[in-house]
């Protein structure tokens, strides 16, 4: 039986989201594989046994000593939102590490991490995408001449950041530098994004060996000013429909471009693709290469919409990193 760390935690401030991702996945891993979830902060990298004690990661092999016993993993599941885990940081290490991992790899990660680098990439490709500004900390900023650029209202948004911390919807220009500031608690860089009046819809996909699944589609409808952190991770904050209630060509094509994406930027693993319909065209938003696997999660939800199960979904990403390099 193989043994499997689950990565878990994170510097970002999803740390909380990503340990839940990591439960969730953890208990169904576990019917198959041996595993141990691995919680990463900083340098603090360890295992927490039943007892409450815990056990240190040897960073020098990502092994553990556990009861005299060093434990080493075949693989890893990489549940970590935003940095170290959604960044390209910790693929890195994992490729030095000749350890396989479920997740894209270190170039991919830190491409699709960058909103803007990643925008500019799939741009070439002639994915439709809002307008967008990227300005960095110590710039001046000239408020007017960037509302010329977006119009209003707009998103300011960290640039790098795997969550919805940050993000603000500006809808007069006297809001805008105050945005911009809450935006930079989170990054050193910040987008600013042209509204899209549309209906917000999401899309997973997952590789095996044999072939590529592109699952159903959701529409989330937020109730709240958009779909943020709350809205995500509350009950009740927003309706989820998966599959979405739109005509069958407008799926078709949300699904060929998020495979037509993946594909582009050599995704591996389980990602998401988030859209803005309209007018019946989909606009793309941004890829998410580690997507939450809660239970209020969207992938899990379209993988139960496609009949398949989540033991089915992870073990699906387990086995596929042991069939690609």
């Amino acid at each position: 039986m193989k043994t499997i760390a689950i990565a878990a935690g994170g510097d970002s401030s999803e740390f909380e989201i990503s340990v839940k991702s990591a439960e969730e996945v953890g208990k169904v891993l576990s019917t198959r594989y041996i595993v141990y979830i691995i919680i990463i902060r900083g340098i603090n990298w360890f295992w927490e046994d039943q007892k409450g004690r815990y056990h240190n990661i040897d960073k020098n092999d990502f092994s553990l000593s556990y009861n005299d016993h060093r434990i080493k993993f075949d693989g890893v599941f990489i549940a970590i939102h935003g940095t170290p885990g959604e960044n390209g940081l910790l693929q890195g290490y994992f490729d030095m590490m000749g350890i396989p991992y479920t997740s894209c790899g270190a170039f991919c990660s830190a491409l699709t991490f960058n909103k803007q680098a990643c925008k500019l990439f799939l741009k070439e490709y002639g994915i439709t995408m809002a307008n967008a500004v990227l300005i960095r900390k110590g710039e001046t900023l000239d408020p007017v001449a960037l509302v010329d650029l977006t119009g209003l209202p707009c998103f300011v948004k960290p640039n790098d950041s795997g969550s919805s911390f940050g993000v603000t919807k500006v809808k007069r220009k006297e809001e805008l530098l105050s945005a911009i500031d809450t935006a930079f608690k989170e990054s050193n860089e910040v987008l600013i994004e042209t509204f899209m009046n549309g209906r917000e819809v999401a899309c997973g996909v997952v590789r095996t060996k044999n072939k590529t699944i592109v699952l159903p589609v959701t529409e989330i409808i937020s109730k709240n000013e958009f779909f943020d952190y709350e809205a995500k991770y509350t009950q009740g904050k927003s309706d989820e429909i998966t599959p979405a209630e739109m005509p069958l060509a407008i799926t078709n094509e949300i699904q060929r471009i998020s495979k037509y994406v993946y594909d582009l930027l050599g995704c591996k693993g389980i990602v998401r693709v988030d859209f803005i319909v309209i007018k019946e065209k989909p606009w793309f938003i941004e890829i998410n290469t580690v997507p939450g696997m809660t239970k209020e999660s969207l992938v899990p939800k379209q993988a139960a919409a496609a009949g398949i199960s989540l033991e089915e979904l992870y073990s699906m990403a387990v086995e596929n990193m042991f069939d690609f390099p």
